[in-house]
């Protein structure tokens, strides 16, 4: 990746931000139009930014809720059971995509941990409040089985209004530091 554009600013010292030069594997957050010269994120964060998050931390989520729900359903598990480990599998999946990230930016796996909950607790959480309580609205989707439509439209649609309801929630917290915004400290 390219930075130097972000780094042609005058006035800026490259000696105090050695560790920042190695960029060979930064995909994942090749976005810093929104950085503020003063090395941390602009107040106003903008909706791509957030919306990269939010899609970055949903995809977790969506592997472990998947994974989880299929789990619970093809063993015949009751509702709840199969709730809590969808939920756990999308707490699992949503932190080890982070995790491994910030692994292979050449964090150690102490700060990577530290990184990956900062990063991703909040947003993961409102996905699941979201995600699983339309589940539970929707008439007969926990009791629907993995070759029924309604099982693959309530998922599916709980992943898309959860997306919309965190979005806004992600925006806010890279807006002033937090969530997301914690994965570019450290590097």
């Amino acid at each position: 990746m390219d930075h130097a554009a972000h780094h042609a600013g005058a006035g800026h010292d490259h000696a105090d931000h050695v560790e920042h030069s190695d960029h060979s594997d930064h995909s994942d957050h090749s976005d810093h139009s929104d950085r503020a010269d003063r090395g941390g994120h602009a107040p106003g964060a903008s909706w791509a930014t957030a919306a990269k998050a939010t899609l970055h931390c949903l995809t977790g989520c969506v592997v472990g809720e998947i994974l989880g729900m299929a789990i619970g359903t093809a063993l015949l598990w009751g509702n709840v059971p199969t709730m809590v480990l969808a939920i756990v599998l999308a707490f699992v999946f949503g932190y080890s995509f982070t995790l491994f990230a910030m692994r292979r930016a050449g964090l150690n796996l102490e700060t990577a941990i530290k990184a990956a909950l900062a990063a991703d607790t909040v947003s993961i959480a409102v996905m699941e409040i979201v995600d699983n309580g339309i589940i539970a609205l929707v008439p007969g989707a926990m009791d629907a089985h993995l070759s029924e439509g309604l099982f693959w439209s309530s998922l599916l649609g709980g992943f898309v209004v959860a997306f919309l309801v965190t979005t806004p929630v992600n925006k806010w917290m890279i807006g002033r530091g937090k969530g997301h915004a914690v994965v570019h400290a450290p590097h």
